[in-house]
């Protein structure tokens, strides 16, 4: 289903907003509006799909690049969260690292 509605305005969050972000919206959203505590009817069941859509596409990483492409927006680096492990190279690794200053004294074969 494809709406013409901003996902971030629908969780009240901004575009680079980190999944746990996004996830805490959502639930603060999905508690305040299901229609088992809401009983407004359908306004509430309405919002309830809404944000249901908005969370789907942008817990997904995939569907989350699929929706911001086409609105122009930058994609973000994923943030870090807390804990996480960055694994980081200091100097470039060649394959040859080995065999810096090692020579063949093998006479070379006449191949014709």
């Amino acid at each position: 289903m494809q709406s013409e509605q901003d996902y971030y305005e629908v969780l009240h969050i901004t575009p680079d907003a980190s999944e746990t972000e996004i996830k805490e919206a959502y639930r603060k959203l999905a508690f305040r509006y299901h229609p088992d505590r809401n009983k407004s009817g359908r306004d509430a069941s309405k919002k309830m799909k809404e944000i249901n859509e908005a969370y789907a596409t942008l817990s997904d990483p995939i569907k989350r690049r699929e929706y911001d492409i086409p609105r122009g927006y930058r994609r973000r680096v994923p943030k870090f969260e807390k804990g996480s492990k960055v694994k980081v190279s200091s100097g470039s690794v060649s394959p040859y690292r080995d065999r810096i200053g090692v020579v063949d004294k093998a006479p070379v074969k006449d191949t014709f």
